[in-house]
């Protein structure tokens, strides 16, 4: 059995995995490893994808679905769409789409630049149900590759289950799979334990989803033991209280058994503590969330992320939240999850996400100088535009050991 060091409780074992990572190549082991989710969602009036504002929300000039403002001003001329908002000079707010090429390998070059290990593709299985929509999530996959290749990056595919049928699994997401497979001879595609790696987000939530875990069961055994079709490293995204079978997870055994059909368990902690219950919350989960993984010889890959915010978005559904309901503190509150987690032994991250914008928790570069209208943005005037990419690379840096946990590092 290929060994595994997602939990580690000594520091020969940490010694260990450091060699190994030393000598293996970027694309080959999640160890040591940040790995961003990726969203590649956003569309504009006017671009290739022809789908009009995807994930902005700008149908109507009183309309926002973002609580972060992208910094565009690196950006070209072809990379940039006017939005109906304006700023205080009266001056048009533009934005990117994910469907520019030149814009996702842009993103790409700041991973690069600042430490940045790879990301997880999220490919929507219920965006599959539409072939303008399937398009798109084609050509920011095509985008993601390349940008990839180019950058010394790598990147897998992450299916994200939500609002998924009951019988769209087999019919939407194992079909796609068999098309896709063929990327994973992508020079920069990750794999793990020797083989390419896919995730699989959004098994034994108790939000009410259609699908069943048989299905989930299944679909894991599709991409773990298919030999014309699997032989994969495969991660399972869940809840938070997927242990323990409580919180905003199913209250079903069953549910443990469906996750030995994976290699590596990534339970979502997005929304799931603010900055004083976070340290708190992890202590309580980690060690026993672990221990369950290398009992099962399942990896642990845990998330962290940098703040939460969609007051935007839920005025959009008609639902009131807080603007900044969960406060990044310059940082301070994603280090101290990712520290309390090195501490605890983890060997590898994920951090939620390079581009949410939606819900406010993205790394990538943002702006303090937003726009007016809507019911606001998150904004920090003190920190440089790429705060948190360069804080997501020292993430990296801590991971694998190279930084200490007990300070939040300074540029």
């Amino acid at each position: 059995m290929a060994p595994r060091f997602g939990h580690l409780r000594g520091l020969a074992d940490v010694l260990v995995c450091l060699v190994l990572t030393s000598f293996c190549p970027a694309s080959e082991t999640l160890f040591g490893k940040v790995m961003c989710g990726y969203q590649g969602w956003f569309t504009a009036a006017g671009d290739a994808s022809n789908l009009g504002w995807r994930h902005y929300g700008f149908e109507k000039p009183d309309q926002c679905h973002i609580d972060l403002w992208p910094d565009v001003t690196e950006f070209e001329a072809d990379e940039l769409y006017e939005t109906p908002l304006r700023f205080a000079d009266g001056t048009p707010a533009k934005v990117f789409s994910s469907a520019n090429a030149k814009t996702v390998h842009r993103h790409f070059n700041w991973m690069k630049e600042h430490g940045i290990d790879g990301v997880f593709l999220q490919r929507f299985g219920a965006v599959l149900r539409d072939k303008r929509s399937e398009a798109h999530a084609d050509r920011v996959l095509g985008h993601v590759r390349a940008a990839a290749e180019a950058t010394g990056r790598s990147w897998c595919i992450m299916y994200d289950l939500s609002g998924l049928k009951v019988g769209e699994i087999e019919q939407l997401v194992m079909q796609d799979w068999k098309k896709l497979l063929k990327h994973t001879n992508s020079p920069a595609y990750q794999r793990h334990l020797g083989k390419p790696v896919v995730a699989v987000w959004g098994i034994g939530f108790n939000d009410g989803r259609d699908y069943t875990l048989d299905e989930c069961s299944e679909l894991l055994r599709f991409l773990h033991d298919n030999p014309e079709f699997g032989n994969l490293t495969v991660m399972a995204g869940v809840p938070w209280g997927w242990r323990t079978l409580n919180r905003d997870a199913v209250a079903d055994p069953s549910l443990h058994e469906v996750l030995r059909k994976a290699d590596i368990i990534s339970p979502w902690s997005v929304g799931r503590y603010d900055g004083a219950s976070a340290v708190p919350a992890i202590t309580k989960v980690h060690a026993e969330d672990a221990t369950w993984c290398l009992q099962q010889h399942k990896e642990y890959l845990p998330v962290v992320f940098p703040g939460f915010s969609w007051a935007n978005l839920m005025k959009m559904r008609g639902q009131e939240a807080k603007l900044n309901q969960v406060p990044r503190n310059g940082g301070q509150f994603m280090w101290d999850q990712a520290a309390t987690r090195v501490k605890l032994g983890a060997t590898m991250l994920y951090v939620a996400m390079f581009d949410e914008l939606d819900e406010g928790t993205a790394v990538m570069k943002t702006t303090s100088k937003v726009p007016e209208g809507t019911k606001g943005f998150v904004t920090e005037p003190e920190l440089p535009s790429d705060h948190y990419l360069w804080l997501t690379g020292q993430i990296g840096k801590l991971v694998r050991r190279e930084l200490p946990a007990d300070t939040l590092p300074q540029r």
